[in-house]
């Protein structure tokens, strides 16, 4: 078995989160709770299970909010330490811009908005075994939303899109092992991204470059508001919560609570009716109120209520 405490992480944590407004307005995405952990949280833990030991976070949007956290990592047996970025440099410019921290000839790169149990011994094998340049692995997935990697008979990626004739569409779940090679020759600190144009350049300069590690792993999301609470409530389903209250909340005895998630700071009054909602830090939901499909945020003019 391959030993991973000599491949370092490169976890994406510095983007924007646009479509999880106004939610990432309170906290990066990485930062945001699930099941009384936070997405960060869980990576690492799945990280350091896997035998990882030295990670890096690259840093853009609310660093302190995962950064308060994190810290050197030490809570989780790791190193971590953060690649800062004055924009936000996309799929490839962030682990070019990382590389010196990284001080590896190969590496994970690990989306920070996704889940998964992918089996990273597996994908370093994988790697290792077809002397591939990049190994992106993928699932059977809804390619109609997520796009798709074309994937052929020998298990190289040809492109990205929709499938064509001798290629499979698989989806993508965020997991990668790559040589630092592929990102060295990029300028460093200018926004570059990997599907386009960096992999379509490595697989016509080299084919077999990129292949596809095809997995069973589970893959779940948290892109948007939905995503977010369809996420939180499979997991805390099967942790056996009922739902997920955070920190320092106060709920009404005969409050209702279905499918929803309570941030930390939360008061929800007496009566109160929440169904499929998220209410995120220090929101106070008025008695009698009932919301439903939505987000509450506490800003600067009030409460906000934002439906999904």
């Amino acid at each position: 078995m391959i030993d991973l405490s000599d491949w370092p992480a490169l976890v994406l944590t510095a983007g924007l989160a646009t479509r999880l407004r106004p939610l990432s307005e309170v906290r990066a995405k990485a930062a945001m709770p699930i099941g009384g952990m936070t997405i960060i949280d869980r990576i690492l833990q799945w990280l350091q299970e896997a035998g990882v030991r030295r990670v890096v976070l690259n840093l853009h949007h609310k660093p302190e909010t995962i950064t308060a956290i994190v810290g050197d990592g030490s809570a989780w047996g790791l190193h971590v330490r953060y690649a800062w970025e004055r924009a936000v440099l996309g799929s490839a410019g962030g682990p070019r811009h990382a590389l010196p921290l990284l001080d590896a000839q190969r590496f994970f790169i690990v989306n920070g908005d996704t889940l998964t149990d992918c089996d990273l011994h597996a994908v370093a094998t994988h790697h290792v075994r077809t002397a591939a340049c990049v190994t992106m692995a993928v699932v059977p997935g809804d390619v109609a939303r997520y796009g798709g990697v074309l994937v052929d008979s020998t298990g190289a990626v040809r492109g990205f899109g929709a499938a064509s004739a001798g290629t499979r569409a698989q989806h993508f779940i965020g997991v990668q092992a790559v040589k630092a090679g592929v990102f060295a020759a990029l300028p460093d600190d200018q926004p570059s991204e990997t599907v386009r144009p960096l992999y379509p350049q490595l697989i016509r300069q080299q084919p077999g470059g990129v292949v596809a590690f095809e997995s069973a792993a589970e893959f779940l999301d948290v892109g948007t508001a939905r995503d977010y609470l369809d996420t939180v409530v499979t997991v805390t389903t099967r942790e056996g919560k009922a739902f997920d209250v955070g920190v320092g909340c106060e709920v009404a005895g005969d409050a209702v609570l279905e499918r929803s998630v309570l941030w930390n700071g939360v008061t929800v009054g007496a009566g109160a009716r929440l169904l499929n909602c998220v209410v995120a830090d220090d929101v106070t939901v008025p008695a009698g109120a009932g919301y439903e499909n939505s987000v509450l945020c506490d800003q600067p003019g009030g409460l906000t209520v934002t439906a999904f």
